[in-house]
């Protein structure tokens, strides 16, 4: 998963990021019109969508409300990596950082997708998933994102397949926002090909993140160095 530099990325959008035209408001249009393609097709460029948000800083009549949170739940998608928060630094910090008097409605959607990133780049799985269920708005602010939950599912399974050979069911179906065993098995083995056994815990093949490594601990002592040692140990004896 590249989403920085994906190859799905035209040579319009190449032309644009890399040359003068990223400075060209005119060019906001088309990138808007990539972020379209992103959120159908269930990629992300997060380079192409900070220049989007660049053009938004430099030029803020052009300002879309619902590109601005579009942008920032592809980034979550990426968790755990630092998208989410670059792309909150090209915002505006009424946006980024608002008052407790703020009324503006892009601030509390900006507010709210904070707190689902910061709970996924935690590992706070299951808050996430009731965090999300909490409130109509995340509904709405998640719509456009096709496949946004199967994306975070997806995501957080190969993040857990990094850490464990072995998982039960219940904690997945947690972890996964999944309702039911039945669910949670069908996911699993269907969707990530592991082997959930008769007693209710998930197999996860072994890979170079999960499998258990020998560590060796050297450490090279020079004949220079013990005569110190045996020298230092003669002079306090005496």
């Amino acid at each position: 998963m590249n989403g920085e530099d994906p190859q799905e990325r035209p040579e319009i959008i190449r032309n644009i990021i890399n040359g003068l035209e990223r400075y060209n408001p005119e060019a906001a249009g088309t990138l808007e019109t990539y972020l379209q393609q992103q959120c159908e097709e269930k990629f992300c460029d997060s380079n192409a969508n900070r220049a989007l948000l660049k053009l938004y800083q430099l030029n803020p009549d052009r300002i879309k409300d619902e590109v601005i949170t579009n942008i920032l739940v592809k980034a979550m998608t990426q968790f755990p990596s630092p998208q989410f928060d670059l792309a909150m630094h090209l915002l505006s910090p009424s946006h980024s950082n608002p008052g407790p008097n703020s009324t503006s409605e892009l601030a509390e959607a900006v507010s709210k997708l904070r707190a689902l990133n910061a709970q996924l780049e935690g590992a706070q799985y299951d808050r996430f998933w009731a965090t999300l269920e909490s409130d109509d708005l995340y509904a709405d602010l998640t719509t456009d994102i096709a496949g946004f939950e199967d994306m975070i599912r997806v995501r957080i399974a190969q993040l857990v397949s990094h850490a464990y050979r072995e998982i039960s069911v219940s904690v997945l179906e947690n972890w996964l926002g999944l309702d039911g065993e039945a669910k949670v098995k069908a996911f699993v083995t269907e969707t990530c090909g592991w082997k959930v056994g008769e007693d209710g815990v998930v197999q996860i093949p072994k890979n170079p993140e999960n499998e258990a490594k020998k560590s060796e601990v050297r450490e090279d002592v020079t004949i220079d160095m013990f005569s110190r040692v045996i020298k230092r140990s003669w002079e306090e004896t005496a």
